[in-house]
């Protein structure tokens, strides 16, 4: 049996926060949902999933998850994200491998890499 992610959820009390940072900082395409969007779910187009932001309180703590996003050039992307007010860590190019995390309003960690999926 073979399993593949289809949606990350994310819990929030920020709605209008987190859709602004999945939308307009990473530049996820959002999914319409007249029924419940923009005030109780928020579901984004990421490519092989979707990512989810559903109204309530934030769960575990945040720093136990993350989403990775595949990025062709890890340095440009950290700085274009920078510039559009994520808060980024430190690039770590490691020879071929490149990564850098980043945090969403939450708090919640994802990472710009440019390792590809298998």
């Amino acid at each position: 049996m073979r399993f593949t992610v289809n949606r990350i959820i994310y819990f929030t009390n920020k709605m209008k926060t987190m859709t602004d940072f999945y939308r307009d900082v990473i530049g996820l395409k959002p999914i319409e949902d007249a029924e419940f969007a923009p005030t109780d779910w928020c579901e984004f187009d990421a490519g092989a999933c979707t990512i989810a932001l559903h109204k309530g309180s934030p769960g575990t703590p945040a720093s136990r998850n993350k989403i990775v996003f595949f990025v062709e050039d890890v340095a440009k992307t950290r700085e274009a994200l920078i510039a559009r007010g994520a808060k980024m860590g430190k690039s770590n190019p490691q020879s071929a491998l490149h990564l850098c995390d980043g945090k969403d309003p939450e708090g919640n960690k994802f990472q710009i890499s440019n390792r590809i999926r298998k």
